[in-house]
């Protein structure tokens, strides 16, 4: 390839932001090789992110930025994915074969934290990503009516010391309502609620995910304090609606957080509105902008808002939830934009602690 045109190109593509990133291709690392087939160019981009979504547009994109190259008769673009291993990185040891751990965290109940955590799980998964579920909330589990998993379901035991998880969606799933029956309350101490919790997020037989979400409960009690503490926690979600008294909790949870040095991906408003179903107007029933002031207060993004829907709710509780059920709603859109945001801030992450980015492969014509 002639250096004049190989510079061309590169000027080029790094005028092109990597998606979420709001670095160029070439700064990021995206850009894994070049090569040549003629006067045609072969071009393997590779993110640090599950992006299925956006592929055909950044595509579009490239060839559009590239076009004007003299010489240049053509792009075959290639889009590809590889998921940083964020869990290696943490001083504290990995857990079996899970590279980022995502703490979906509330500082009270009824925001809709355990719903918003199943539908970024499957929102991660519809982009490309192998996801794990963890029902965190030891005292009253919930993702096993939210997966529409039987009560008659037990995980298979491996070996010893491991449990399978037990496969809903397309999610690799744990909860302790696997383990006892809707009708059995956990009357325990904190100490044991957060022991069963290190059990079951070391002692589940994890296989190839790139995320392991975890639906914790709500507060910053025990259970949060021992995750953070004894796991290798890659980043945490706190969820919260515009009403003041939650906003209040939130920053309880985004205060905690940092004081045990996990970082805080973001923050997710749910229940910002409510749409007429005949009309289409807007209600903003709990409030309007408390998220935005919550993120910009504490410096963290403000990853989406999501509607106060009785549809979302319906999904949920028939076991069917709104990004598995209706994939091509505005609701699924935004639930996977959202996962897009959080798997780019974790490969952000990872950029900046290593020394360089990869060398991009070149072929000469």
């Amino acid at each position: 390839m002639a250096d004049s045109r190989r510079q061309q190109i590169e000027q080029a593509l790094d005028q092109v932001a990597t998606p979420y990133v709001g670095r160029g291709l070439l700064a990021s690392g995206s850009v894994q090789s070049l090569a040549f087939e003629g006067d045609t160019l072969k071009l393997r981009l590779q993110l640090g992110f599950p992006a299925a979504g956006i592929v055909a547009e950044l595509v579009e994109t490239v060839q559009q930025q590239l076009a004007g190259i003299a010489g240049l008769a053509g792009t075959d673009v290639e889009v590809g994915w590889e998921v940083p291993n964020n869990c290696a990185r943490h001083a504290l040891p990995a857990i079996g074969d899970v590279r980022n751990i995502i703490a979906v965290a509330s500082g009270k109940g009824g925001v809709g934290k355990s719903t918003c955590a199943v539908n970024l799980a499957l929102a991660l998964a519809a982009e490309g990503g192998r996801v794990g579920l963890l029902d965190g909330d030891i005292y009253g589990p919930s993702q096993q009516i939210m997966l529409g998993v039987s009560d008659e379901q037990r995980p298979r035991q491996h070996g010893d010391k491991h449990l399978l998880p037990i496969e809903a969606h397309g999610l690799q799933t744990m909860s302790m309502g696997y383990l006892t029956t809707s009708k059995t309350p956990m009357v325990w101490r904190g100490p044991m609620a957060s022991s069963a919790l290190q059990q079951m997020v070391g002692q589940t037989l994890w296989q190839g995910l790139d995320y392991l979400v975890i639906d914790l409960p709500p507060g910053t009690g025990d259970i949060q304090l021992t995750l953070s503490q004894r796991v290798p926690v890659s980043g945490a979600v706190i969820i919260t609606t515009p009403q003041d008294i939650a906003l209040l909790d939130a920053i309880k949870g985004v205060e905690m957080f940092r004081k045990v040095e996990v970082p805080v991906l973001g923050v997710i408003e749910n229940m910002a509105w409510h749409s007429c179903s005949n009309c289409g107007h807007k209600d903003f029933v709990f409030g309007q902008g408390g998220g935005d002031r919550l993120a910009q207060e504490y410096g963290v993004e403000m990853l989406g808002s999501l509607p106060l829907s009785q549809s979302i709710r319906q999904q949920a509780d028939s076991g069917n939830p709104t990004v598995a059920a209706e994939p091509a709603s505005e609701t699924s859109a935004i639930y996977r934009d959202m996962a897009r945001r959080i798997g780019a801030a974790l490969w952000l992450r990872a950029i900046d602690t290593e020394a360089g980015v990869p060398t991009i492969q070149m072929v000469d014509d």
